[in-house]
């Protein structure tokens, strides 16, 4: 009998969608429906553990990202709190986290790429517990705690050292929910930074990433050190030694010492990304640049000009809503889709009514219910890009979507994005002019992802429209003709830059030389001036 590897067997198929109507109601499913059921937000990591069989049992999804209030990040009497639905998105543009958790802002914008972290959120990240969970070594940096409350029991508090448990495992009951992070904010005395090596630019799960933070006498020397490493072991590490070199000298004379110390500490993991011995050798240098930039006040030196977020539309203020398209109640009662359940969206300017959304990702909905093909399917994993669309004003991964989340909301596809008279949008005529198509398999995704940089705004240089393609992937590596369809420019002004996206290509020489024609990403905001995608789609 013919064994099927792990990725070859179809995994269970999720029979029910829970819809609740308040955080109440969420515990409450988890309760009755008992260890069937899990809580999703962002989904990005769940969607993809079901897929693979690694969650057996599970039949039941009960989704918080409808909820309206879970996503604030606020700041009380000195102590940063972030609510449960706040993503890794919801981060990187709050003001307020570059100023009081650095390293959490910095190892957010390490996370994926603009689409996946306008879904996934920081306590998902912390969920599931795995050592190369760039968010986890930031917050155990920062010396964080983690509310956590159930439908019976109330709420209780630990230090996020007692919530993580072991390698993907945590002090989680099955019907809780993680309602709250904490932690103080950091000020002039008390600084921090996040530093990682991975084996690309972007999407690249850590080999090695170090947070640390540190807090100074006034006369300059250091009071406490505080350094957690990660993908170093079954968990994150906090190296104490470091610590013990470190207090009560002036940290630009002991990071050497430190870093040498965080070294001896730790006996790294052998895996597919590096040996233990690479590891142990370049946790000593990750660790020294973290303390180098700490002593030299250059912590937030790399923090980059207004990253592209990908979103004009903030959770809660949904197109759908705002155009009056779907009827949805702002306090809706809780709705539980089976795969007989009718969904309703609006996508690309139409009102769209289909089932068989209960069991499916919103990428299959939309291909094989919508029969909208032009999304495609380049990885199932969230890494390609090749599947975005626009959900609620952001662009997201709907391989990383359920379909039943798309219930009440208003959608664009590839399809969508041409006028109705059917001229092309500027970055479509700009890719086609200056052979940003090449083979074509990518090329939706990149269009959606370009489209949605237009509507978010105008004048993004070329290290900005690097960070907002970050999430999409050129399996031909011919990101150059891509760039320079979307900068507008003649030729790369700096081709190791132009690569940069997702790690580079090559042409050769006065290949695209010639492009002076296409329309640019800024080209396309001003023209549509400011409408939307959505409005111009119908």
């Amino acid at each position: 009998m013919v064994q099927l590897h792990e990725a070859q067997r179809r995994a269970e198929p999720i029979a029910r969608y829970v819809a609740p109507e308040s955080l109440q109601d969420a515990l409450d499913a988890l309760a009755a429906h008992g260890a069937s059921a899990r809580a999703v937000a962002g989904g990005t990591d769940l969607l993809l553990e079901l897929s693979r069989g690694a969650r057996a049992g599970v039949d039941t999804l009960v989704d918080l990202s409808v909820l309206e209030g879970l996503d604030a990040i606020t700041l009380q009497d000195g102590r940063v709190e972030l609510g449960p639905l706040v993503t890794h998105a919801d981060v990187i543009a709050s003001p307020l986290m570059t100023a009081a958790g650095l390293p959490l802002a910095q190892a957010c914008l390490e996370v994926g790429g603009p689409q996946l972290r306008n879904r996934a959120t920081v306590v998902g990240n912390i969920v599931t517990a795995s050592p190369a969970n760039d968010t986890i070594s930031a917050l155990y940096a920062l010396d964080a705690d983690v509310t956590v409350a159930s439908a019976a029991g109330g709420s209780r508090t630990m230090a996020i050292t007692d919530f993580v448990t072991g390698f993907r495992s945590t002090a989680l009951d099955p019907a809780e929910l993680v309602t709250k992070v904490s932690f103080d904010a950091l000020t002039e005395q008390r600084r921090g930074v996040f530093v990682k090596l991975g084996l690309r630019r972007a999407q690249a799960i850590s080999v090695v990433h170090a947070a640390v933070v540190v807090t100074e006498n006034s006369d300059g020397t250091v009071d406490d050190l505080r350094v957690a490493l990660g993908s170093v072991g079954a968990t994150i590490e906090m190296i104490d030694a470091a610590a013990a070199v470190a207090v009560g000298r002036r940290l630009s004379e002991a990071a050497d010492d430190a870093a040498a110390a965080a070294r001896a500490a730790i006996s790294p993991i052998d895996d597919l990304r590096a040996t233990a011995e690479y590891r142990s050798a370049v946790a000593e240098v990750v660790v020294a640049r973290a303390l180098r930039a700490l002593a030299n006040g250059a912590e937030a030196a790399a923090w980059p000009e207004r990253p592209p977020r990908l979103a004009t539309a903030a959770r809660g203020s949904s197109q759908a809503r705002q155009n009056g398209d779907v009827s949805r109640n702002t306090q809706r009662e809780r709705r539980e889709i089976t795969d007989d359940s009718a969904v309703t969206a609006v996508v690309n300017g139409v009102e769209r009514r289909a089932a068989g959304a209960a069991g499916r990702t919103l990428l299959d909905w939309l291909r094989a219910d919508l029969e909208l093909t032009g999304t495609k399917e380049g990885c199932a994993e969230g890494e390609c890009g090749a599947c975005t669309v626009h959900l609620d004003g952001r662009a997201v991964l709907s391989c990383l979507v359920p379909a039943a989340r798309a219930d009440g909301t208003v959608i664009t596809t590839v399809e969508g994005v041409a006028a109705p008279d059917g001229s092309l949008h500027p970055v479509q005529r700009a890719m086609a002019e200056c052979g940003g198509v090449q083979c074509g398999f990518c090329t939706p995704g990149f269009v959606m992802s370009a489209a949605m940089l237009a509507d978010e705004g105008s004048d993004w240089s070329r290290e900005q429209l690097l960070h907002g393609l970050a999430g999409n992937l050129c399996r031909c590596t011919g990101y150059y003709s891509i760039i320079e369809a979307l900068l507008g420019a003649t030729a790369a002004d700096d081709p190791e830059d132009a690569g940069g996206v997702n790690g580079g290509g090559s042409r050769t020489d006065g290949e695209m030389a010639a492009c002076d024609t296409g329309k640019t990403a800024r080209d396309a905001a001003e023209s549509t001036a400011g409408e939307s995608i959505h409005e111009a789609g119908r």
